[in-house]
């Protein structure tokens, strides 16, 4: 009998327990998140405008709460355009909308971005860095208000961030002196091996005698030259810096005053020193050491000081 007793004892305590057991877990289920209540998109950046020339806008991109690890995509397309298309973006597979993609993802990428950290893009004439491609790489129109927004890159886990609000920025204004400046881009384009129907517009010293870059004593020819044109930065910064100083050197062999720009120019060629510029050699700088006098030619060329950029 008191066996009995004890095992009816025993069975009760097991069921009291295992009940207790059940109920904890459905506390635990309830206090869980629910799957569908898990974060499952980016957060989406910010723009904000940055200085302007006469053929480029520079745009900061700041990563949302969640960061944009793979990167984000810049879309745009002129204010016009986009009030005559009823105040609505072009379809992502219009040719006429401008698209550029800043992979964060690439080797020695710059775009991999934490929570609130922020990269500033140049929209012009892209002088390409690990990570970024665009449908439009040509300079910007002078004068003209354009309208941006942007969207971070989806991950493995996370899908991509919805669209920023849209953004204005404007060109500089269109003036120009009678030796007027032409960018990087147009000097690559019209020179000793020109592009589709352009001609040779280089002046002829510099076709016939090249030009010094850095303190070698020895110039570049026009074809080094143009090979240095060619050649996309990479992440080099080197290369980011001879572009502009090509350009700014042709410019002023073109007729150009150089007031404004004479002390970049020492400076840059200070700074290459004995480097030889990719692809004759191999030297290379930092962009972070570049950076600076890249900004301040670049901003020669395309009209923000100096005689101005000349209109198309």
């Amino acid at each position: 009998m008191k066996r009995k007793l004890l095992l009816s004892l025993l069975t009760v305590c097991t069921l009291i327990l295992w009940t207790s057991c059940s109920e904890d877990n459905d506390v635990s289920k309830t206090n869980s998140p629910d799957a569908s209540a898990r974060k499952t998109t980016l957060d989406k950046p910010t723009i904000t405008c940055g200085t302007s020339t006469q053929a480029s806008i520079n745009i900061t991109v700041t990563a949302g709460a969640s960061g944009a690890p793979a990167g984000f995509s810049l879309q745009w397309m002129t204010a016009a355009d986009y009030a005559a298309n009823g105040g609505t973006w072009y379809a992502s597979d219009d040719l006429r909308l401008c698209k550029a993609s800043f992979s964060g993802n690439a080797n020695l990428s710059r775009y991999n971005l934490a929570a609130g950290q922020s990269v500033t893009v140049n929209i012009g004439e892209f002088l390409f860095d690990n990570g970024a491609s665009t449908n439009c790489g040509d300079a910007l129109t002078c004068g003209t208000t354009y309208v941006f927004r942007a969207f971070a890159h989806a991950t493995s886990t996370l899908m991509r961030s919805e669209f920023t609000a849209n953004l204005e920025c404007s060109t500089l204004a269109c003036r120009a002196d009678e030796h007027c400046t032409y960018t990087q881009g147009y000097w690559k384009t019209h020179g000793p091996v020109p592009t589709g129907n352009n001609v040779n517009e280089w002046p002829q010293d510099v076709n016939d005698n090249g030009l010094l870059l850095g303190t070698v004593i020895t110039p570049y020819t026009a074809l080094q030259l143009q090979s240095i044109f060619d050649k996309p930065a990479a992440g080099n910064g080197l290369i980011s810096l001879a572009h502009q100083l090509i350009a700014a050197k042709l410019n002023v062999a073109n007729g150009t005053d150089p007031t404004a720009i004479a002390t970049a120019i020492a400076d840059a060629d200070a700074l290459i020193g004995a480097l030889v510029i990719p692809p004759v050699g191999s030297g290379f700088l930092a962009p972070a050491v570049t950076g600076t006098l890249t900004g301040t030619l670049a901003g020669y060329n395309e009209g923000a000081t100096g005689p101005g950029h000349c209109p198309p």
